[in-house]
């Protein structure tokens, strides 16, 4: 009777065990699928009542984090149309000024940034269930060269540098410099660094551009001639900011 009851509590507490084993697994498979990008996935809460809520409260998560993003990408496309009455604005000055070199810049790069919200608004309307692998598998399977994408963003800005007197220089590497990356995402990193240069520096600051190629490296540098950081070590300070942004600039 003593080995009969041993036996059958054993196999009742391997049940459970399991049971808790498989809810718990199926938790953490789909915490990770959320993590890596799959907005779609969702559990169905089993097991004990500790895990049975704990799942309920992954898939208000999940749905929250869906609904935010719906959102967020909402107000990104509609951002993106405002900007369509300043670029109309580009537009006119550049027919205003004639047929000057000036003029055919202004509207080159005019043109430059209306392709660009186009490129925008179009990501934004993407439905979020699909957004993310088709961004994933462009991203793998088309590559871009660097140095063509830096000259051609050095084009844009050349106009904005010209009208704030800022002298600039550039060192593109003659070589090929291939590199598995989305072309829209390194001139969103060009862009946020030159960028940077024009924000946090006074007009008429110089500044470089280079891009640099080893046998294994490629190195973009962009440099500028302003004052510099006051208190480095607060600079590098994570999650600290005054400027409206978080971590490092």
């Amino acid at each position: 009777l003593a080995l009969g009851l041993v036996g059958g509590s054993v196999l009742v507490a391997d049940r459970l065990g399991a049971r808790v084993v498989r809810s718990s697994r199926s938790l953490k498979r789909a915490s990770l699928a959320l993590g890596s990008g799959d907005l779609d996935v969702r559990v169905e809460p089993d097991g004990p009542p500790e895990l049975q809520e704990a799942g309920a409260a992954f898939n208000t998560m999940a749905d929250r984090v869906l609904d935010l993003l719906a959102v967020e990408r909402e107000l990104v496309a509609d951002l993106s149309h405002r900007l369509r009455t300043p670029l109309t604005a580009l537009y006119l000055e550049a027919d205003r000024m004639g047929s000057t070199p000036n003029a055919r810049r202004v509207a080159e790069a005019a043109g430059q940034l209306e392709s660009e919200l186009d490129s925008i608004i179009a990501a934004a309307r993407t439905p979020l269930a699909s957004a993310r692998p088709a961004r994933a598998a462009t991203g793998a399977a088309k590559a871009c060269d660097v140095a063509e994408v830096v000259a051609m963003r050095l084009d844009f800005w050349s106009v904005l540098a010209a009208k704030q007197g800022r002298p600039y220089e550039r060192s593109l590497t003659p070589r090929l410099v291939p590199v598995a990356y989305p072309e829209d995402d390194l001139a969103a990193v060009v862009d946020a660094l030159i960028g940077n240069v024009f924000r946090h520096t006074p007009e008429g600051t110089a500044f470089a551009v280079r891009v640099e190629r080893t046998d294994r490296h490629v190195f973009l540098t962009v440099d500028d001639a302003g004052p510099g950081v006051a208190d480095p070590d607060a600079a590098l300070t994570r999650g600290v900011s005054v400027g409206g942004s978080t971590g490092l600039g």
